[in-house]
């Protein structure tokens, strides 16, 4: 704590000095994670999330419950789910509309139609979903879908003839990196907070994207964590607003990871332009600056981390299953062993 503390003092110092900006080392990175917890875990992927083999046994599973006659909402929901994350987003529609008919009018429901019609890219489907279900629980899952329609509203300006080029916000060399880039600035628009001046509109805007930042992390634990569509708008609420706040070095392995994600050569190029270029804000020379290969370096490392964790989740679910265990069961008592006993008492 007191190693904490000190660098804190020194880049605070360090700011206020004429000409000078805050140094970045490891512990800048280590104190950006205590101001946006779990970030980096979801942006690498280290975190309790079940593998495509469980999901195939979920589908089969509740097929067959279905089958001997039980008729639950929730068992339509995790179906459709599951039948989701296995890649088939048409048997996810079609599972989550027959549910709708069997119980119509459920926040559940439509906040699933919302998110399966924007997977497979009907995103004017989705958004008329995802209406419905703010219509119902507008603060649901800390306000998740309320940013998830601002980001496919976003998505929807950005298009080209149909067609969606990526980045959707690229940076153009040689420019000062904005205060507000790409989604942060769209969504800081769309409440009418993006010109403010006054400190009270400051705070507001500042707000406002910590908000915007629990949809966007809320989306990757719950959808695609590594949708370069979710990354590319997390790096750009993290690289925006003041220097207090923002979080570069997260920011930096947010598009790093979206150019991981992609295949395009000229997009990857362009998603390590943006992650350089986030590095290089505030910094008053280049000597200042962090090198982008020393994080580049140990990025991989942290996916290399990430994937060998998640190996053994998918492991112990292959395990269960073969046993004959119950893997929801058994994944809930050693991965979310706090909720476990907190359901028990």
């Amino acid at each position: 704590m007191a190693r904490v503390v000190t660098v804190v003092i020194v880049c605070v110092i360090g700011c206020l000095a004429p000409a000078s900006a805050c140094l970045w080392d490891r512990d800048t990175l280590k104190m950006e994670r205590q101001r946006f917890p779990d970030t980096l875990e979801l942006i690498t992927g280290k975190f309790p999330r079940h593998s495509k083999q469980f999901y195939e046994w979920r589908i089969e599973d509740r097929k067959r419950r279905l089958a001997a006659g039980e008729s639950t909402p929730s068992l339509y929901d995790d179906l459709a789910v599951a039948y989701e994350k296995a890649g088939q987003s048409d048997l996810a529609i079609e599972t989550a509309l027959k549910a709708e008919t069997l119980f119509p009018g459920r926040y559940e429901t439509y906040a699933n139609l919302g998110t399966f019609y924007i997977h497979s890219k009907q995103f004017e489907d989705g958004l008329t979903w995802i209406d419905r279900a703010l219509a119902i629980n507008p603060d649901a899952h800390f306000g998740r879908e309320e940013y998830q329609k601002l980001l496919v509203q976003y998505v929807l300006t950005k298009r080209q003839d149909g067609e969606l080029k990526l980045p959707m916000t690229p940076h153009k060399p040689r420019t000062i990196w904005p205060r507000y880039r790409g989604f942060a600035e769209f969504v800081l628009q769309s409440k009418g907070l993006e010109r403010g001046t006054s400190e009270g509109d400051a705070a507001a805007a500042e707000r406002e994207l910590d908000k915007a930042l629990k949809g966007v992390l809320g989306m990757m634990r719950f959808g695609n964590f590594d949708s370069p569509v979710l990354l590319e708008a997390l790096g750009d609420v993290l690289s925006s607003g003041s220097q207090e706040r923002d979080a570069r070095h997260l920011a930096s392995r947010a598009y790093l990871a979206a150019l991981s994600a992609s295949r395009e050569p000229e997009t990857r190029s362009e998603y390590r332009q943006l992650a350089d270029s986030a590095l290089a804000t505030h910094m008053t020379s280049n000597s200042k600056r962090p090198k982008l290969s020393v994080l580049e370096s140990e990025f991989r490392r942290e996916v290399a981390d990430a994937k060998k964790w998640s190996s053994t989740i998918a492991a112990d679910e292959r395990t269960w299953i073969r046993k004959g265990l119950d893997p929801e069961a058994e994944f809930a008592r050693r991965y979310f062993p706090a909720a476990e006993s907190d359901a028990a008492k």
